[in-house]
């Protein structure tokens, strides 16, 4: 019978490539869970103000009319209309997608099975399916991917954000007009549900199945699905786990898929007590906390709550005396394994012949280990008890007690599995490479040895007192024909007839009286020794590693290790070595990828990119979240070794007087110094003795993890500084202003200056890392403030400045302005008001019109560019021109509205125009005409002043800054500057024709000659040579 997922088999290849699809779907769908925009979720008032009237849930649908309307009515509302949907649509797009996608999921699953109803694939029906291993685990886990995509779906993604985002997609798009559009049917499967994630929230009646029936499925095939996961062990897991307490751990991933199954069904759960006993009984006997999908967990006590026959099935489990049995037994288990496991991890413990002769103890080992892990970190996981719920905090405080729980025990042992696991299949993947190579090297020392030993009973080879015999002579070469035929493929044969050859050694040496040569006694022993050898290294099998493999999978605790993640840091802050440790950690926490990548890659799916980088990012994620803790020490040292060398270490003059070294010694000061450094390069080490790891498909070097959370740290803290140091208070009597520049000014500086202390030590380019990450704080803030001057804004996953692994955090917003450079300029703007300043250009100074007292000058500049540097200063400029461009469009709609469309003021200034003209001519009654011109135009006069009042203030402010920056452009960077300046002052203009026209207007041609511009070559002496090639003299210039 051809295989089912064979390439040719096309009912095997179709279901295949659909449960492939639904592995895909679910990471696209945890993806964007993570980009919804904020702005649909409507929680803060302005949002709700402000988008009210033009995001809607699905009462839009029941009076489209109404709702455009709406909009027509006011121009504005349609303007913000269309911004948002400008600012928008890519993402709704990509939900959209994903929702349809979810849809397109189940339409597919339903057409499959009417093809197998219907006998499209030939010899194939769904009995027929079920039967074949393969094609009943992809049926079972097609019907439970799409109850996960559900539930997944309404767990990240809140019902009233799905139908505001469906119907802004279904108002923006073109897709209510495609008549191939299945919107209506994705809206039915994706309404509200009523459902919360929130804590305490209220769980909606008959939910999730009238959720789950929304897309009516076969009932003989749901029915079918459960059976198969009722009685069979589809996954044949059992065998990985032989100890019958192990066997709720072995059929754990069935479990999961049962318990999303069961809610196509529902009436089990309600009503068929008999078999929700035979589901709890072999499921559910000694647990229930429950991983889902990737981490996602459930506590049946809660789930199962609703549901008569499944509640009463669960009593027995949930009986305190049962409870009390399963902790005590997992805290004995843990105390005895601790020991045990650090015994296997000591230095030189593990050597390849106990790791031979001891599999099945090891193996039983890591099993038990694995086990009580997994019973332990789910039955105390916050995230599976709701805290609102008496009968759940009982269950959980009872489980902590009985198993006298310790998070750090737990963990410790968590990280010494790992590590053993880790060393263990290192081992045996370099024992399984070398294994043919060890063993043909056994079998030739072993044949040797023979043939040595009959040659010395040849009598021709001198040995101490052995006599000649040519029976053992005989024997012994005849055993080493019999060890050089073994034949390592059939390693069966061959493990028999070596187990005989052994038997046959130890014989000749009692038969023979052999024991009384102390030599061959010893060829004997090494040739036994060999062949036990051969022995050992014919049983390495990958079955091993698979088994290793199984027990050793962690995705259950892909969300629940967040919960230990102080406990790692903590861990890493006393002993930044244990960063080792958690590499086998994460590495076995890796192996949760397989889980959802195995069908994806079985079809040879383009997906599987994608969602290995998905699933790999998000690990490697939170191994950066974790080892962040070794910037975060660098930089507390650092700020204590700065304020020792500001504060505390006196500088030491180049000439110093004998009597005064004493004082500028300062030993314990400088010890001090010395100790924080020591801290700081301790911590580098720890994390590059990591080495470069693996991480899903992601490499992760050490050296650029460390060099990342430097930046991250930098970037976190300078960010927060310049939040926290631009606040000024626009009431403040004098500005604020010049004092906060210093003052941030100085943090920076002392930002800078530790920089440029540390970058020996932990081996880092720390001036390129200041200039590049101070320089994108400041254009991130920049752009985000000019955000609000633009109609299509810039969104954090489409900034050039803004990244994932060093992100620049976003700060609330103090007043108008969005970022401290807004909150700059508007304070610069404020001081240097044209209707309370007066603006001195020979002094570029402003001063009080009222006091004439000097408000500030150019040296404010200097100020900015020291705190801010030149990002600083450019920012500012560019935030200026935004400001401008507002300033001239408001100016032009004031203009359009008081002129433009006002007939009288029209007519009024014909007729001024009329009066005037021609303009070089003098005007007749010019008093008149202008003073009747200005009495019928006085109202204009106030917006168009304030309007040419702001722009020149800031062309002023703007002309400051470009002063500033050339002035220090040619005192940092003088022949940079210079180079430039000699650019610029080559006035020469290249034409297209290639050749460079002079200041004169003049071509010069390639030849150096000025050709005027008669087209006549004016030679070098300055007259005329014509096109004849004459020299027609100074006449003809």
């Amino acid at each position: 019978m051809v295989d089912f997922l064979a390439e040719n088999n096309l009912c095997g290849q179709a279901v295949l490539r659909i449960v492939s699809r639904g592995n895909a779907i679910i990471a696209e769908l945890l993806r964007l869970s993570e980009f919804i925009p904020a702005v649909f979720r409507l929680k803060d008032k302005s949002d709700q103000q402000k988008y009210g009237d033009i995001i809607c849930d699905f009462s839009y649908f029941k009076g489209p009319e109404y709702y455009d309307s709406k909009l027509e009515a006011k121009p504005e509302l349609q303007d913000l209309d269309d911004e948002f949907r400008e600012n928008n649509i890519d993402i709704l797009s990509r939900f959209y997608l994903a929702f349809e996608s979810v849809h397109k999921y189940i339409v597919d699953l339903i057409r499959y099975l009417d093809d197998l109803y219907e006998g499209v694939y030939i010899q194939q029906t769904l009995e027929t399916v079920l039967l074949n291993e393969d094609g009943k685990q992809l049926l079972c886990e097609a019907l439970y991917l799409y109850g996960v995509m559900l539930l997944v779906i309404d767990q990240k993604m809140e019902g009233e954000v799905r139908e505001r985002m469906l119907v802004s997609y279904y108002r923006y798009s073109a897709a209510r007009s495609s008549a191939d559009s299945n919107l209506d049917d994705i809206c039915k499967l994706l309404r509200c549900t009523g459902y919360s994630s929130q804590s305490g929230a209220k769980r909606p009646v008959n939910y999730p199945e009238s959720y789950f029936q929304r897309v009516p499925i076969s009932s003989t095939f749901v029915s079918m699905v459960i059976g198969r996961l009722r009685s069979d062990d589809i996954y044949n897991q059992v065998s990985a786990y032989p100890l019958p307490e192990h066997r709720s751990t072995a059929l754990a991933n069935q479990a999961a898929m049962l318990y999303v199954c069961l809610y196509f069904i529902p009436s089990i759960l309600q009503t068929q007590q008999a078999k929700m006993r035979e589901i709890v009984d072999k499921y559910f006997p000694d647990n229930w906390v429950i991983s889902v999908y990737m981490g996602i967990t459930v506590n049946l006590v809660e789930a199962w709550e609703p549901y008569k026959a499944a509640k009463v099935a669960l009593n027995y489990t949930l009986d305190s005396a049962n409870i009390r049995e399963q902790a005590s037994r997992y805290s004995v288990s843990m105390e005895g394994l601790r020991p045990q496991i650090q015994q296997l991890l000591k230095e030189g413990f593990l050597r390849e012949e106990i790791v031979l002769d001891n599999i099945p103890k090891l193996l039983n080992c890591l099993r038990d280990c694995n086990v009580s892990i997994r019973w332990l970190m789910l039955h105390t996981a916050d995230s599976a008890y709701d805290p609102n719920n008496k009968r759940l905090r009982q269950i959980k405080d009872q489980v902590i007690n009985d198993s006298k729980y310790n998070p750090k025990i737990l963990f410790q042992l968590l990280l010494d599995t790992a590590q053993f696991e880790f060393t263990l299949k290192e081992m045996f993947k370099q024992m399984l490479s070398e294994k043919q190579l060890k063993w043909e090297s056994y079998r030739t020392e072993g044949s040797e040895r023979m043939t040595e030993l009959a040659e010395v009973f040849s009598g021709v080879k001198p040995l101490t007192r052995v006599e000649k015999n040519e029976n053992l002579q005989a024997w012994f070469r005849e055993i080493s024909k019999q060890i050089e035929s073994l034949n390592y493929e059939d390693s069966t044969a061959a493990g028999r007839k070596t187990v005989q050859l052994i038997q046959a050694l130890v014989e000749v040496q009692e038969f023979h009286q052999l024991e009384s040569n102390l030599q061959v006694c010893q060829f004997l022993a090494d040739t036994r020794k060999f062949l036990h050898q051969m022995i050992r290294t014919i049983n390495i099998k990958e079955e091993v590693l698979i088994t290793m493999q199984i027990v050793g999978d962690l995705s259950y605790a892909w969300q629940i290790i967040d919960s230990f993640t102080s406990i790692m840091q903590e861990s890493i802050r006393v002993n930044p070595s244990m960063v080792t440790k958690l590499r086998a950690t994460f590495l076995k926490l890796a192996s949760a990828l397989d889980l959802p990548l195995l069908r994806i890659n079985q079809a040879n799916s383009p997906d599987l990119l994608s969602v290995s980088q998905f699933y790999s990012g998000e690990l490697v994620t939170y191994v950066r979240k974790v080892l962040q803790i070794i910037p975060e020490s660098m930089f507390t040292s650092l700020a204590k070794i700065i304020k020792l060398q500001i504060h505390a270490i006196m500088e030491v003059p180049t000439r110093l007087d004998k009597d005064k070294l004493k004082d500028y010694a300062q030993l314990g000061a400088r010890y001090e110094v010395a100790k924080l450094t020591h801290a700081i390069s301790i911590f580098t080490e720890g994390i590059l003795m990591m080495k470069t790891t693996l991480v899903g498909i992601i490499k992760v070097d050490p050296k650029q993890l460390l060099e990342d959370g430097i930046r991250k740290e930098l970037v976190r803290r300078v960010a927060y500084a310049l939040h926290k140091g631009l606040i000024f208070n626009p009431k403040a009597k004098t500005s604020e202003l010049m004092p906060k520049l210093k003052e941030m000014a100085a943090t920076m500086d002392g930002f800078y200056r530790s920089f440029e202390y540390i970058q020996d030590y932990v081996s880092i380019y720390g001036l390129k890392i200041w200039q590049e990450e101070v320089s994108r704080i400041i254009n991130y803030n920049v752009e985000q403030e000019c955000n609000s001057f633009l109609r299509t804004k810039i969104q954090d996953w489409q900034s050039v400045y803004q990244s994932t692994h060093i992100p620049i955090p976003k700060f609330p917003s103090v007043d108008e302005s969005a970022t401290f450079i807004g909150r700059l300029c508007r304070e610069i703007l404020r001081i240097t008001d044209p209707k309370v300043t007066c603006y001195m250009d020979q002094l570029n100074t402003w001063y009080d019109l009222k006091t004439h007292q000097e408000v500030t000058n150019n040296r404010l500049f200097s100020e900015i560019q020291d705190t801010l540097g030149t990002f600083g200063l450019n920012g500012l400029d560019r935030l200026l021109c935004f400001m401008i461009v507002k300033e001239l469009q408001n100016f032009l709609l004031v203009f359009q509205k008081t002129i433009l469309r006002d007939k009288a003021m029209v007519d009024v200034f014909k007729a001024m125009l009329s009066s005037v003209n021609p303009v070089k001519g003098i005007v007749a009654n010019a008093s008149k005409v202008y003073a009747h011109a200005v009495a019928k135009t006085q109202k204009i006069w106030g917006p168009y002043l304030e309007s040419i009042m702001k722009v020149g203030q800031m062309q002023i402010l703007r002309q400051q800054i470009a002063n500033e920056l050339n002035y220090s452009c040619k005192f940092d960077s003088k022949h940079l500057s210079a180079a430039l300046e000699n650019l610029n002052k080559d006035g020469r203009c290249h034409g297209r024709d290639g050749r460079c026209h002079g200041r004169d207007g003049r071509c010069h041609g390639r030849d150096g000659r000025c050709h005027g511009r008669d087209g006549r070559c004016h030679g070098r002496d300055g007259r005329c040579h014509g096109r004849d090639g004459r020299c027609h003299g100074i006449s003809y210039q």
